[in-house]
């Protein structure tokens, strides 16, 4: 069985009203942790940074503002598959970017493919393997 749903959008850093910029971001899915969705931003000059976050999250916030905290995530306007509006906030910092809807369902699409939405629980080793996922994502958070 497959175990990993890959795919790489263009999405717009709003720095300000009058500065944007484009940059590569990777999105990633692994059955390891069926819950989640990695996004890895590659900002010029910096390191790449990955911020995981529940799919269901991504799902919910293409249609409507969903989130609560670090990650807020919003349709930019009424219509079906507007752009998207991804925010991202450690303390009092925040950073904005806005990708086009498409490119995001494509990628949720498949990862609904490969483990349908509300059926995470049915895989045999992710119960065994929680343990060892929570511990990678709690070194990743601290690496960063």
């Amino acid at each position: 069985m497959r175990e990993l749903v890959q795919a790489e959008v263009l999405m717009s850093f709003l720095v300000s009203e009058e500065l944007s910029f484009r940059i590569p971001v990777e999105l990633r899915y692994e059955t390891a942790d069926p819950y989640a969705v990695r996004m890895t931003f590659h900002l010029p000059g910096d390191a790449p940074v990955t911020w995981a976050f529940g799919r269901e999250l991504l799902v919910d916030g293409i249609n409507e503002p969903s989130g609560d905290g670090d990650v807020y995530i919003s349709p930019t306007g009424p219509e079906e598959l507007s752009d998207v509006h991804i925010r991202l906030q450690v303390g009092a910092e925040h950073a904005l970017f806005r990708v086009s809807a498409p490119p995001l369902v494509a990628f949720l699409d498949r990862t609904d493919r490969l483990v349908p939405l509300g059926q995470e629980m049915t895989l045999g080793d992710f119960e065994t393997n929680l343990e060892e996922t929570l511990g990678r994502i709690l070194a990743e958070e601290n690496a960063g």
